[in-house]
């Protein structure tokens, strides 16, 4: 169990500055030149989509060049990361046997007035405490979502979770990496000089 110790950036996602925020947090991490990113949920729960969203966006910016090939990302909506294979997906990245910071992405549940929030820990995330299961951790660090309420019948209530609050938090987490860890000068960024007024 993580403390408030192990909290190195929060933020809701409301805030219009809230990337940045995360992003800069992100940014003051000893992260290796190597990063896995590890989303991990389902598809088949609401409140448990968010991580395979982001995975899902972050493997378009990829294609889109606007994250680097040293960016590994495991987990999208197609190809979750979840209770079945997160095992099988951390086997993956140890046998690869390079130096990589590993950044682990979740949803999870809490108190009404955190619900929003945004935190960047350290440590590894515990990824199934929320309902009960007994996963392998995983991550030098994590980024977790409040998505709901915890206390009472868990599954359902991730199941009945607002599919609105999940991708607007999924949004900003990917904005932020993306911030962090992207190609700051790519063809989508527009040439010195070439500005229009109108």
């Amino acid at each position: 169990m993580f403390f408030d110790t192990d909290v190195v950036g929060r933020t809701h996602f409301g805030d219009p500055l809230s990337s940045a925020h995360l992003a800069v947090t992100l940014a003051s991490l000893p992260l290796k030149p190597q990063i896995d990113i590890v989303c991990v949920g389902t598809d088949r729960s609401t409140g448990d989509s968010l991580g395979p969203f982001i995975g899902s966006a972050l493997v378009k910016r990829q294609e889109e060049g606007l994250l680097p090939q040293n960016v590994t990302v495991h987990g999208t909506i197609h190809d979750p990361v979840h209770a079945l294979n997160l095992e099988e997906t951390v086997g993956q990245i140890n046998a690869k046997n390079r130096e990589s910071t590993i950044i682990a992405v979740d949803a999870c549940l809490g108190r009404v007035k955190s619900i929003g929030y945004i935190s960047i820990k350290r440590g590894p995330l515990h990824p199934g405490t929320g309902v009960s299961k007994q996963l392998p951790t995983v991550g030098h660090y994590h980024i977790i979502g409040v998505v709901n309420v915890a206390g009472f019948m868990e599954h359902v209530v991730l199941q009945n979770t607002r599919l609105s609050l999940v991708i607007q938090m999924a949004d900003v987490i990917t904005e932020a990496l993306t911030m962090c860890l992207g190609n700051h000068l790519s063809e989508a960024e527009v040439a010195p000089g070439s500005y229009q007024t109108i």
